[in-house]
């Protein structure tokens, strides 16, 4: 979908917040409830590290192994928590202010499989289609970060899987890149990667255009220990954090709407004061996820209505807090790019854009509640998100487009008509043209020999594919990187190189 005026940014910059699910004084009690959860109950598994730095910033240990957290030090620490900062792109054209309203759409998961639409197949999905989602994503306009959506399958050692999913990301796409890691000791390699790419340490630190997606919880209210260390690397090497909590209602959640979003808060907010008292004012996103479920079968439910309701109730409560929001919308629970796919996509990401939320997670590619993930849909779910966005948007009333005069000229001096008058840049303004949506009238699309969309969506998945290969990582910094790290094993006949 080609944007008919100079970028604005993608969003809606004062009223990302036309749809509430609470209402005002449900917030104060969801964040009331969650309050109370941590300093009542707290969180339990903290390794020794965890612990040592809650106790700094005044958390209480228990005897009986959780941890909790006085209201006082929550309250501080989101008073004091930073609330204004950019998520940067390796180009600056895709750096991501992420404050306020202003909404943002990208990919996640951890897929294994890849979905084949001409076969109606899933196979296992491999290294070489992360870079693929990269090299499609980085010509979308309508979605504006990365984060890998699929397990590289063909990786088998955790080393290998972690340095070569976070460079086949960075190297097939400009746009911001989130990722995550399996223990500690991964980091490291993957800060040397990240530096050699940006051209030395200092000029990583000043634009961190990769940033970690970490699942520090284990729901219900239990640090993970794996994770928690690699959050404290993380933090230490300057990667922007997106605290994850992906609680699912009914199993590690509580059954109730309201009860799985104030522990998923209850979590996060956990997560938000262990990142502070490491390092004040550090970057992080309240990444509550929590997932619906369907009562019949206990499986997941992502293109529910209620996986929708709870998405925009966690984005209500980011903004209650005025901190970023991260949460999850469009994981179909079809398995193809069908119908289904398309209710359930554009139901609940046009929640999560009308609610105002910060960035939309899982938005692009995702079928099978997470399990499958599809090139072709990242194509099509780009119009769809165009179309979001707009909604997010809303109607400008002003003088010029509320067209009084231009009535007059039409009623009074003119045709009768609006056809042929000078279109006001307004007008431009509130008109985006979607790529591959079918406006053809019923002659001209039997003309045509009646396309479809998915068959569209193929065919220009193969031509960015064939001729798509971004070369922001030059040939000599891909060789050295080569040089220090042999276990990348992503081939370079797979990037387009010759040689």
């Amino acid at each position: 979908m080609e944007p008919t005026v100079e970028d604005e940014g993608p969003l809606l910059p004062s009223r990302g917040d036309r749809y509430r699910p609470l209402a005002e004084g449900d917030m104060g009690r969801i964040h009331d409830a969650a309050l109370a959860v941590l300093e009542r109950i707290g969180l339990a598994n903290a390794p020794p590290s965890c612990v040592e730095a809650l106790t700094r910033a005044g958390a209480i240990p228990g005897a009986d192994g959780r941890i909790r957290f006085p209201r006082g030090l929550v309250l501080d620490t989101i008073a004091r928590a930073g609330r204004r900062f950019t998520l940067h792109g390796q180009k600056p054209r895709h750096d991501m202010a992420v404050q306020g309203p202003r909404i943002h759409f990208g990919t996640a998961g951890a897929a294994v499989h890849l979905v084949d639409i001409e076969a109606r197949d899933y196979r296992e999905s491999r290294l070489a289609d992360i870079y693929d989602a990269a090299r499609i994503v980085d010509v979308m306009d309508n979605i504006h970060f990365f984060q890998r959506p699929m397990v590289a399958r063909d990786m088998v050692d955790p080393a290998d899987l972690d340095l070569n999913t976070l460079y086949a990301c960075v190297a097939g796409t400009t746009k911001h890149v989130g990722t995550s890691f399996s223990v500690r000791e991964n980091v490291a390699p993957a800060l040397d990667l990240l530096h050699t790419v940006a051209g030395g340490e200092e000029k990583f630190r000043a634009r961190p255009f990769v940033s970690n997606s970490n699942p520090f919880v284990a729901s219900p209210l239990k640090f993970a220990a794996n994770a928690c260390g690699v959050l404290e690397a993380c933090v230490e090497g300057g990667l922007p954090i997106l605290l994850l909590s992906t609680a699912q209602a009914g199993a590690t959640a509580p059954p109730t709407l309201a009860g799985a979003v104030a522990q998923a808060l209850a979590e996060v907010l956990a997560g938000l004061v262990y990142v502070n008292a490491l390092k004040p004012g550090h970057p992080c996103i309240l990444g509550t996820f929590p997932f619906a479920c369907d009562p019949r079968t206990g499986a997941m439910a992502g293109g529910s209505a209620e996986q929708g309701l709870m998405t925009a109730a966690c984005a209500q409560m980011a903004r209650f807090y005025d901190l970023p929001g991260g949460s999850a919308a469009g994981m179909a629970d079809s398995k193809l790019p069908d119908v289904q796919s398309g209710y359930e996509k554009g139901i609940t990401e046009t929640m999560a854009a009308l609610s105002g939320l910060s960035l939309v997670y899982e938005a692009a590619g995702m079928h099978a509640s997470l399990g499958g993930f599809c090139l072709e849909s990242l194509i099509v779910d780009n119009d769809m998100i165009g179309e979001c966005l707009a909604c997010a948007r809303g109607i400008e009333v002003s003088h010029d487009t509320l067209s009084v005069d231009a009535i007059a000229r039409a009623c009074l001096d003119g045709p009768g008509h609006y056809l042929g008058h000078e279109r006001p840049a307004a007008a431009a303004r509130e008109r985006r043209h979607p790529a591959f949506a079918d406006r053809l009238g019923v002659k001209e699309w039997l003309e045509e020999g009646c396309p479809d969309m998915l068959r569209r969506a193929a065919a220009e998945k193969r031509r960015i594919l064939d001729g798509h290969f971004p070369r922001h990582v030059r040939r000599e910094i891909d060789e050295a990187l080569r040089a220090r790290h042999p276990n990348i094993h992503l081939p370079r006949s797979a990037m387009g190189w010759q040689g």
